[in-house]
């Protein structure tokens, strides 16, 4: 996305991320790498630091593994106002601000962002990031768009459905083949719907509650 919107617009784009709750930027690309690191929202800002925790566990992990991203810095708010409990959830009694993000850190110190806790599909028990699967989806030259919820699976608990936008004939099989051919077996798309287009909000984020309640009134009419 970002290399199609800096064509586009005939310049470099530069990334960078933050929160309403850190007033509001932690991390940026400098101006000087601005166009060279695709995907990635640059190192944190001066004074800030960011670990990444396992979802479950809360433990640190390895450099270039997915977890929640967490911040602590000057610009990370004292609290929600008159909620405590809330702010007992979001900030540790260390000061660390729970982003809800999930977000790795790759070699060059840079953060790539990967999706969001609450989207992550649980699959017996692992995690699955629907925005990485709709990347790999994006490579294949029949696919313009795509999509990936979760859906009820009586062993697994969840497994993923791709909804697929194509410009030229392509089968479920083959786009579920094309997947398993490239990411764990955990990982595999285990359906596959071909649809006209993806439900986006004006930004361009995927609605992806649209077409898990779309699924869900489907099931329940079968």
């Amino acid at each position: 996305m970002e290399e199609a919107c800096a064509k586009r617009l005939g310049c470099r784009i530069q990334q960078g991320y933050g929160l309403t709750e850190t007033s509001p930027t932690t991390h940026r690309v400098t101006d000087d790498l601005a166009g060279q690191m695709q995907g990635e929202v640059g190192p944190p800002l001066p004074n800030t630091e960011c670990r990444i925790v396992d979802v479950a566990t809360g433990e640190d992990i390895a450099v270039g593994e997915p977890g929640e991203l967490l911040i602590r810095g000057p610009q990370v708010m004292k609290g929600y106002l008159n909620n405590p409990q809330a702010t007992a959830l979001a900030i540790s009694p260390d000061g660390w601000l729970h982003t809800g993000d999930i977000a790795r850190i790759e070699e060059n110190g840079s953060l790539r962002i990967v999706d969001r806790i609450k989207e992550l599909i649980k699959y017996k028990g692992y995690q699955i990031a629907p925005a990485e699967l709709e990347a790999l989806l994006l490579t294949h030259p029949a696919i313009t768009d795509a999509a990936v919820i979760p859906i009820p699976d009586e062993e697994a608990g969840e497994v993923p459905k791709a909804f697929v936008v194509a410009s030229q004939s392509i089968t479920p099989d083959e786009v579920a083949r094309f997947v398993a051919e490239r990411v764990a077996p955990y990982k595999k798309v285990r359906a596959v719907e071909i649809v006209e287009e993806i439900p986006k909000s004006p930004a361009g984020k995927i609605l992806r509650r649209v077409l898990i309640d779309r699924e869900r009134t489907a099931a329940i009419a079968g």
